[in-house]
């Protein structure tokens, strides 16, 4: 026997990677303008802020936190977690039911691996984060897209497929969407609740954006209007503390939260000490208020910007109009290929993820995903207007 006769998992058989993951491949030439990502901008990176807590955290606990932690979470990040998500979601996690995690993306991993089986049914928005969509995939799960409209998830369409599919888990990004940057309104939020309740599905509510919002008034988690327990909140501080720290939270009933810790035992024993007490101290000196200030302030500018161009775009042309987050989901004229489009706008510079990949069944060829927060304004106005002309000449 060869190599090459080797044969892996089937679970990989329906995931081919990260569409977005291979488009960044090439935002690494020099002189490219990526619309593809979803990074924060690097002035948004509290760099110096970060090496001010690394030094202090490690002066007072070095020892410790170069040691094995707990799966549970490092204690000064959970003593923090608590009341942080008590005044930011208005609701009372109980005790033993919040896990520190490398990312929420882990979250979303750990959730998979404690409660899907082959061939269960996962409710998705459609269009949905690809990233998490794959993850279903591994776990040998079936993601059912249900259509929204212009303010999300249709609850209609939403029940009728809790009916006919009896799902698992409902997959759903709440505010300000990742890929459209929509915001579900209050009502559709706690119908979310109810319907979970009423059919026993568990919600994953995924709200890493929340913070990032420029305009409007925030809205409430649906975890609000959980009480019975069947929604899952994962959080992050990926977009408004560092993505490279890689810290996040899983917050909910603790009999979930004990399958999951116990999942990520044979991931990664425990999220890195350092990591966690970095974030323990910024909710602890209470940083995180100014520092998100600041940057929805300069993200707002980016997004404006961006949105100004789309107005000069071909006629035909659709998009969002977001009061936060970090994307726009723009539709082209039918007929026209965002995919194709992209080998020309790389030659020249600018890169954005074609929308198909977000969509569980594929299709929707004319769609595309452009972030603006990892632009400045000149390299917004420069990278639109090249896109502008390629649409203009497909």
């Amino acid at each position: 026997m060869t190599l090459e006769e080797l044969t892996f998992a089937r679970r990989f058989d329906a995931v081919s990677g990260s569409a977005i993951r291979e488009i960044l491949k090439l935002t690494a030439q020099p002189g490219m303008i990526s619309f593809a990502g979803g990074n924060p901008a690097r002035s948004a990176l509290p760099d110096e802020t970060v090496a001010r807590l690394c030094a202090k955290v490690m002066a007072e606990n070095g020892k410790g936190i170069l040691q094995y932690g707990a799966t549970e979470g490092y204690p000064a990040l959970l003593e923090y977690l608590y009341p942080y998500l008590r005044s930011t979601l208005g609701v009372e996690i109980p005790q033993g039911g919040m896990l520190p995690v490398t990312g929420s993306t882990q979250a979303m991993d750990l959730l998979c691996k404690a409660l899907l089986n082959p061939g269960d049914v996962v409710l998705v928005e459609n269009p949905s984060f690809l990233g998490n969509i794959q993850c279903m995939r591994l776990y040998q799960a079936r993601p059912v897209p249900v259509e929204s409209d212009e303010n999300g998830l249709i609850i209609e369409r939403l029940e009728r497929a809790m009916q006919e599919h009896h799902p698992k888990l409902l997959y759903v990004i709440p505010t300000f969407q990742n890929p459209t940057g929509k915001a579900l309104p209050t009502e559709r939020r706690q119908a979310i609740a109810e319907l979970a309740a009423k059919y026993g599905v568990i919600v994953a509510e995924d709200d890493p954006y929340r913070d990032l919002r420029y305009q409007g008034e925030p809205l409430p988690a649906i975890k609000s209007f959980d009480h019975e327990g069947w929604v899952m909140f994962l959080g992050s501080f990926s977009k408004i503390i560092s993505p490279g720290l890689r810290v996040g939270y899983l917050a909910g009933d603790p009999r979930i939260i004990r399958k999951c810790t116990i999942g990520k035992q044979s991931s990664d024993v425990h999220t890195a000490n350092l990591n966690q007490a970095i974030v323990a101290e910024f909710l602890r000196e209470n940083l995180l208020p100014e520092h998100i200030h600041a940057i929805c302030q300069s993200y707002a500018v980016q997004l404006r910007t961006m949105l100004e161009q789309l107005e000069t775009f071909p006629a035909g042309t659709t998009y969002t109009r977001p009061q936060g987050g970090l994307f726009i989901w723009v539709e082209l004229p039918q007929g026209l290929d965002a995919t194709a489009m992209l080998n020309e706008c790389v030659r020249r510079h600018v890169a954005y993820v074609p929308g198909t990949h977000f969509f569980a069944e594929g299709g929707h060829a004319n769609t595309l995903r452009l972030n603006f927060s990892n632009s400045t304004v000149e390299q917004i106005q420069e990278g639109m207007s090249v896109l502008r002309d390629v649409i203009a000449h497909s």
